[in-house]
C-alpha cells in the first residue's frame, strides 16, 4: 500500500534524480482481487464534472457494479454527485480529492478516468501499478509517449484498460467499418473525419485565488504551475497546451478512431501535415478552433476537418469514406458517374448517440472474464489512435503564419485535402468575417513518421513534442 511513509520517501527519489523518476506503487497485479460470480466490480470514478456524470449514469445502472468512490479535486461537486449515485444505485461512494487514497483500497477493482487529457495516462499506469483495471477517457494520453507506457504498464501488470472511444461498441459502425473492409463499396482511398462544433471565445479573465474547496495543486497535477482562473477550470482546459489536446482530441479523437479503423489491416500512418488557427475572436485559448489535418497511410489518406465558428445547427460530427468506386455520406453510397446515392441500411446518422454504457458494460465483462481479447477498444487501439492526435498538434505547432494569399506547395497534387482548404477558407470569410487578404493562417510542417519506432524522421524538433515535462510526483516514469 501507498502509506505517507512512501509518498515522503518518493518525492524525495523524484527531486533528487528529475522528473522522469520511475514511480511505482508497491501494490502489483497481485494485489488485484479474484471475483467470484456474485462479487460486485467496486470502481472509483475519477473527474466529476461534465463526462464524469455520464460515467456515474452508465456505471450506476449495473446491477453487478458499485461506484465506490468518487474524485475530485474540487470538493464542491461531492454531495450533487453523491446524491446521483444514491438515487442511482442505493449506496453512499466514498469521496476523495486524491486518486491515490482510492488506489490504497486493496478492495477496488477498477478506475475510471474522466479527468483533463493531462491526467489520463499519469492515473491509468498508477491504477495499473496498483492492481487496478482501467476505463479510460480519450485520448488515452496527452503525449506520444505517455501512451506507450500505459500500454506498457497495462500488460506489465496485466490489467484490463479500455479505451473510451464509444463507437467501437455501434451495432451500426461495426457493420459500416466490416463492410469497407470487405471492399463492398470498393476499394478505400480517403477515410474523412469532421468534428464541427460551435466553440465561443473563453475570454480572458485575471489570475485570482481559487476557491478553497479546490486543491488546484493537485487538478494541476503534472502541468506546470500556473495562477488560477475561472476559464480554465471545469471544461476550458481542452483549449490549453498544458491540459488538453484543442478540438483534435476532443470531438476528434473519436472521429479519427473511426477513420483508422476503417483502414486496411496493419496501416499506419507514414506522414502528416496540419493547418489552420485561432480565428473570430482573441482569447486565452491556445489551440486552434479550425483545424485541418491530413495523415499519409500510403495506399490511404485520413483527413479530419474542425471549425469551430459554426451555429449550433451547424454541427458536423461524422465520417465519410471516398474509394475508388464512389462515396459513403449522409447514409448513402454514391457511385461514380451516379446522381442518386444508394441508402445504406443502419447507417450511423451524423452525431449519433455514443454508445457510453454498451462500452461500458464491454469494460465490466471483460473485468470480470479477465479476456483481453474482447474489449471492444483496448488501450492498444486506443494508443494507435491517440497517436494521430499528437501527430496532428505537432505539425501544427511547429508551423509557421503565412499569408492566406501566399501560394503554397504543401498540399499540390492532394485534390481532396486542397479543395477541403478553399472551401475553409470560404467559411472564415464567410462565418468568421475573415478578410483573408490581410489575415495569415498557421501553415504546419510536413512530418515523415516512422510508426513502428513512434518517432519522426529528420525532425529532432518534433521528437521533442513526443514526450512533455512533468512535475514531480505526478510522472510518467521511463520504467512503468
Amino acid at each position: 500500500m501507498l502509506r505517507h511513509h512512501h509518498r515522503r520517501e518518493f518525492l524525495k527519489r523524484t527531486v533528487a534524480s528529475g522528473a522522469l523518476a520511475t514511480f511505482v506503487l508497491s501494490g502489483t497485479k497481485a494485489s488485484g482481487r479474484v471475483l467470484g460470480a456474485n462479487d460486485r466490480v467496486r470502481i472509483a470514478i475519477a473527474g466529476l464534472h461534465g463526462r464524469g456524470q455520464t460515467h456515474m449514469t452508465g456505471f450506476g445502472g449495473m446491477k453487478d457494479v458499485e461506484i465506490a468512490y468518487l474524485v475530485d479535486p474540487d470538493s464542491r461537486l461531492f454531495a450533487s454527485r453523491s446524491d446521483n449515485v444514491r438515487r442511482l444505485a442505493g449506496n453512499t461512494p466514498v469521496c476523495v480529492q486524491d486518486i491515490r487514497r482510492a488506489l490504497d483500497d486493496k478492495r477496488l477493482d477498477a478506475v475510471s478516468i474522466v479527468t483533463p487529457n493531462h491526467w489520463h495516462a499519469v492515473m491509468g499506469i498508477w491504477a495499473c501499478q496498483a492492481g487496478k483495471d482501467v476505463y479510460v477517457e480519450k485520448p488515452c494520453s496527452h503525449s506520444l509517449l505517455e501512451g506507450r507506457k500505459l500500454v506498457e504498464a497495462a500488460r506489465k501488470y496485466d490489467r484490463i484498460v479500455q479505451h473510451g472511444t464509444q463507437r467501437r461498441c455501434d451495432p451500426r459502425w461495426i457493420q459500416l467499418i466490416d463492410d469497407i473492409h470487405r471492399g463492398k463499396f470498393g476499394k478505400l482511398l480517403v477515410s474523412y473525419g469532421y468534428a464541427s462544433r460551435s466553440r465561443l471565445s473563453i475570454g480572458v479573465k485575471e489570475p485570482q485565488a481559487p476557491p478553497p474547496e479546490l486543491d488546484f495543486d493537485l487538478w494541476l497535477g503534472s502541468a506546470p504551475v500556473q495562477p488560477f482562473r475561472t476559464n480554465l477550470v471545469h471544461y476550458n482546459w481542452h483549449w490549453s497546451w498544458d491540459f488538453g489536446d484543442g478540438e483534435i482530441g476532443n470531438l476528434g479523437s473519436h472521429q479519427l478512431d473511426v477513420c483508422r479503423w476503417a483502414m486496411p489491416a496493419g496501416a499506419t500512418p507514414k506522414s502528416v501535415f496540419s493547418l489552420g488557427g485561432r480565428f473570430g475572436y482573441k482569447d486565452q485559448g491556445q489551440t486552434p478552433n479550425t483545424h485541418l489535418t491530413m495523415i499519409d497511410f500510403g495506399d490511404v489518406k485520413l483527413i479530419l476537418e474542425i471549425r469551430g465558428l459554426v451555429g449550433n445547427d451547424q454541427s458536423k460530427i461524422t465520417n465519410e469514406f471516398y474509394t475508388d468506386q464512389g462515396v459513403v455520406r449522409d447514409g448513402k453510397f454514391f457511385a461514380k458517374g451516379g446522381s442518386d446515392g444508394e441508402p445504406i441500411a443502419n447507417f450511423p446518422p451524423p452525431g449519433a448517440p455514443e454508445q457510453g454504457p454498451r462500452h461500458m458494460r464491454n469494460f465490466v465483462d471483460c473485468v470480470r472474464s479477465r479476456k483481453r481479447e474482447d474489449l471492444r477498444a483496448e488501450i492498444s487501439e486506443g494508443h494507435r489512435s491517440a497517436v494521430l492526435v499528437h501527430l496532428g498538434n505537432i505539425s501544427y505547432r511547429l508551423g509557421e503564419d503565412v499569408a492566406f494569399d501566399k501560394q503554397t506547395k504543401a498540399f499540390d497534387g492532394d485534390r481532396t485535402f486542397h479543395e477541403s482548404f478553399e472551401d475553409m477558407k470560404r467559411h472564415l470569410a464567410d462565418a468568421g468575417r475573415l478578410e483573408l487578404a490581410h489575415s495569415t493562417y498557421r501553415l504546419g510542417r510536413t512530418l515523415e513518421f516512422d510508426a513502428q519506432a513512434e518517432r519522426f524522421v529528420g525532425a529532432p524538433a518534433a521528437d521533442q513534442l513526443l514526450r512533455r515535462p512533468y512535475r514531480s510526483p505526478f510522472v510518467v516514469p521511463e520504467q512503468v
